[in-house]
């Protein structure tokens, strides 16, 4: 008697990649100066509303990831079983990506990048939940010291002033969900074809709302809105490939790198400069990934 098939078997067969963390390493990092900059172009934007500076940011990134299509003699919505999967990561990453820019508009830059960067936290919680992995006993503690550090950055208080950290958080739960479902499609889609898709949706989201209240761009925010796509394009597939050739347990601490761009971005174009709390609470969540990432490479070389 056969019993059911596993997922492999159902999704189709993985391909078995090694590991290069050096690789891995470069593209997060690249990724996160690219995020950065996407978050300087949304802003330079102005008054463009929202759903129009995503429609045009997916707009470049699906130009893009045409062109690799057509470059590789590839159909990018070929018939696959994992088109489900493909959908639910571009849900979550579009619905992420909407909460992000409306944190960006409304947050200091590195207010709004700290909150978006509790990302990992929130792939640790549903891998537990969703894909059953086990719970590290270190890992508890460290998601409250993460999310402490959240509140002092939120501040909350019973106002609509709280809405946009609110935003900001809820982009980083969206955020962790997609990543989750990124390192799963490992092996199974190559990293063009989950980009591709993931810009679609977004595309498809905010046509819409833009065709019912289109604003037209004026001068500069044509060169802001196609810079936010061309960025956007950069860190997504850099993401996707990073998290392609290494576990996210070692490299997922390298996305902390985007605070740092932020903190000197906003400092050097807007003088802002985050309020003692803001500060507090950064630290509180970088400290906690990187006690997180310690115990975890220790976990593993166990």
């Amino acid at each position: 008697m056969t019993g059911r098939p596993g997922i492999a078997t159902r999704l189709g067969e993985r391909q078995a990649e090694p590991d290069r963390c050096g690789l891995a390493i470069a593209m997060i990092l690249l990724a996160s100066l690219s995020f950065s900059l996407v978050a300087v172009m949304v802003r330079l934007s102005g008054d463009v509303p929202l759903y129009e500076k995503v429609f045009f940011r997916g707009v470049v990134m699906v130009a893009a990831m045409a062109a690799i299509a057509v470059r590789r003699r590839e159909n990018p919505f070929a018939v696959t079983p994992r088109v489900h999967l493909l959908l639910l990561r571009s849900a979550f990453g579009t619905a992420a990506m909407f909460l992000y820019f409306f944190a960006i508009e409304h947050l200091a830059l590195a207010d709004a990048a700290v909150l978006n960067n509790l990302s990992p936290f929130f792939v640790a919680i549903f891998a537990v939940v969703f894909l059953k992995e086990r719970l590290m006993r270190y890992t508890v503690p460290v998601l409250l010291l993460a999310f402490a550090g959240a509140m002092f950055v939120v501040k909350p208080k019973f106002s609509l002033e709280v809405v946009p950290a609110i935003a900001g958080l809820l982009s980083a739960a969206g955020s962790g969900a997609a990543y989750t479902l990124v390192r799963f499609l490992r092996g199974y889609e190559p990293p063009y074809r989950i980009v591709m898709y993931f810009s679609v949706v977004s595309v498809i989201v905010a046509l819409p709302p833009m065709l019912g209240n289109f604003v037209m761009p004026e001068g500069t925010q044509w060169i802001y809105l196609l810079g936010a796509g061309v960025f956007a394009t950069t860190g997504q597939m850099a993401l996707t490939i990073g998290y392609h050739h290494a576990p996210a347990v070692r490299i997922s601490i390298y996305t902390y790198a985007q605070i740092i761009y932020a903190y000197i971005l906003g400092l050097v174009l807007w003088r802002e400069m985050p309020d003692v709390l803001s500060i507090a609470g950064t630290v509180l969540i970088i400290g906690a990934a990187v006690y997180n990432y310690r115990r975890a490479l220790g976990e593993r070389s166990a």
